[in-house]
């Protein structure tokens, strides 16, 4: 992978969900490679989505011990952008302009606002891209950044 990547919470999700083995895989091998590049990027936003996620909503979720563990190995090895009122007045520009969810703009909107030129995602259209920050879905047949 080049370049630097704002990591979905689906990604990070798919990697510890065992009712998808096909994007538990994809996920696992993609988070690999981040982390072997130094590429990957997460937010609060996305640390705490995970957390309820994987704790909560996946078919065998974890424990909110595992939950914390895997949290504080992100922060090890991730970095981590923080989330500022300024993000979240684009954010709210992306739902006014471009009809975004709200959350789903935040996201936008922490990459943009953090200078990161792509966000790593299956929520959004492949190949597309809102004010020079581009969407990527690694589970989309014959994605080739990896």
């Amino acid at each position: 992978m080049t370049g630097r990547y704002l990591v979905d919470t689906n990604v990070l999700v798919y990697a510890y969900d065992r009712s998808e083995p096909a994007k538990q895989k994809a996920a696992s091998e993609v988070i690999d490679s981040l982390v072997r590049g130094g590429a990957g990027v997460l937010s609060p936003q996305i640390l705490a989505e995970f957390f309820s996620v994987v704790t909560r909503k996946i078919a065998k979720p974890l424990t909110v011990s595992e939950g914390h563990a895997r949290i504080g190995n992100y922060l090890r090895s991730w970095d981590i952008v923080d989330l500022t009122g300024t993000v979240v007045l684009e954010a709210i520009r992306g739902v006014r302009d471009h009809r975004m969810v709200f959350w789903d703009a935040l996201i936008w909107s922490t990459a943009k606002m953090n200078q990161i030129p792509a966000v790593l995602s299956e929520d959004f259209s492949h190949g597309s891209a809102i004010d020079g920050v581009r969407f990527v879905n690694p589970f989309s047949p014959g994605w080739s950044e990896r």
